[in-house]
């Protein structure tokens, strides 16, 4: 099901004529309302009226997480308090939060584009939603919460956490779909297979999951374990939240950027020099429509790659690739750069290990040194007849995880398997890195 026709489907010239009628208009309303933005548009000599068409874009000034947090808490607001519905803010874990502002119109389109992200995924009027994203500051919960109800469908708005209530609920209310982080929508199905519940025989067919970068080996798993269509959303605070953008369940080949709100560009991470389509980089995004909060050319610190074939799905709307990691969770290992992404991709090949999983990093003298925490799997012990790390089997599986993570990433490091469950879990974003460099 398409939500918006007309705009999903729209041709590429309409697209962009909209496009450029809309960023005139916020670089416009931006300049003369954000005092940030007008200085640093004053000192690259750009005046407003200078941008004439999407080719002038990379004229402006990007802007960066460090000026979010130093503008704390109103400095980039567009709008007065008075004006201003809604607030949601960033956990502020590697310092002040991130505050970002709604108007009434700045809720209607987050509902717009979350209300798109759910007929993508599979959902359709009628059906039961089971939103396990927290709410609250996080911008999770609610953002999905009135895409769902726009959408016609009904809201369990159950919130993160509490993994007994999740399974009574998709046990007794028997939703269609359900949306949290990759990482969480494990831990469910492990509670259920502990609970003698096998989780392909319950009602949920989709799943919408972000919040955390993830592997096509992980999609694998999701689906296998759980009998539904894994599908994955991006969204970030700093535009609105949750549907920025989304896969569709036909094509599960990128996810469509709603980009009549959000025009993407990808840049070098270095030199922030523009990037061809089918090439990784910092995704940057301007929000087209942002009453409150105007962001314009936002360096998301996101690694992807865009492609604008249109896909099996009828939609022509531009297509991100799955996010490969972020550029501040990249780790340098010896002068080479990994993300736990693409090691979660390799470790998932063997089909003894599970996407449980922690890479410690540490010092050895001078030189870094990688360790892999992963589980195995239940089934292996059940052979086994229990945990035994120096089984030769067990050496065996250490051995080919270790060659496959040397032959595809270039990097040597030490593989230890886990027990089930010894691996810690999270009801929201997965910790993947212990980086004791830093301790």
């Amino acid at each position: 099901m398409i939500w918006s026709q007309e705009i999903e489907t729209m041709e590429r010239a309409d697209m962009e004529r909209l496009q450029t009628s809309r960023l005139q208009a916020i670089v416009l309303r931006t300049y003369s309302r954000v005092a940030l933005f007008r200085e640093r548009c004053d000192a690259a000599r750009v005046r407003p009226e200078a941008i004439r068409s999407l080719a002038d874009l990379p004229r402006l000034p990007f802007l960066r997480k460090a000026d979010l947090r130093e503008q704390y808490p109103w400095g980039l607001f567009a709008e007065p308090i008075r004006n201003i519905v809604r607030l949601h803010a960033s956990s502020g874990t590697r310092g002040k939060p991130v505050v970002v502002g709604y108007t009434a119109a700045d809720i209607d389109v987050w509902a717009e584009v979350c209300a798109r992200s759910f007929c993508m995924a599979g959902g359709e009027p009628g059906h039961l939603f089971q939103n396990a994203y927290g709410y609250g500051l996080f911008t999770g919960g609610l953002g999905m919460h009135y895409g769902v109800e726009r959408a016609g469908a009904a809201v369990v708005p159950i919130s993160g956490g509490n993994t007994a209530r999740q399974m009574l609920i998709i046990q007794d209310f028997q939703p269609q779909g359900i949306a949290c982080t990759p990482s969480y929508a494990l831990n469910i199905a492990d509670y259920l297979e502990e609970h003698g519940v096998d989780p392909r025989s319950t009602s949920l067919r989709y799943g919408i999951f972000g919040a955390e970068p993830w592997s096509e080996s992980m999609r694998q798993q999701l689906e296998a374990r759980l009998g539904l269509d894994a599908i994955d959303i991006y969204g970030l605070s700093e535009l609105s939240g949750p549907g920025v953008a989304c896969e569709c369940r036909e094509g599960k080949q990128g996810l469509h950027i709603n980009e009549d709100y959000f025009l993407p560009e990808v840049v070098d991470p270095d030199t922030g020099e523009a990037l061809p389509d089918g090439e990784y980089g910092d995704l940057v995004l301007t929000a087209l429509c942002k009453e409150a909060f105007p962001v314009i050319r936002y360096r998301t610190g996101d690694i992807c790659a865009l492609y604008r074939e249109p896909c099996t799905c009828g939609r022509t709307l531009v297509r991100m690739s799955r996010v490969k990691g972020r550029v501040d969770d990249m780790l340098v290992i010896r002068g080479v750069n990994v993300f736990p992404s693409e090691v979660e991709y390799q470790l998932l090949q063997l089909g003894e290990l599970v996407p449980h999983y922690q890479l410690v990093v540490d010092r050895d003298r001078a030189l870094d040194s990688l360790e892999v925490q992963v589980e195995l799997a239940d089934s292996v012990l059940r052979a086994w007849g229990g945990f035994d790390a120096e089984r030769p089997e067990a050496e065996a599986i250490r051995a080919r995880a270790v060659a496959l993570l040397k032959s595809t990433l270039g990097i040597g490091c030490r593989v230890t398997l886990m027990p089930p469950r010894s691996v810690p879990r999270s009801e929201g974003k997965a910790v993947r890195i212990v980086d004791r460099r830093k301790s």
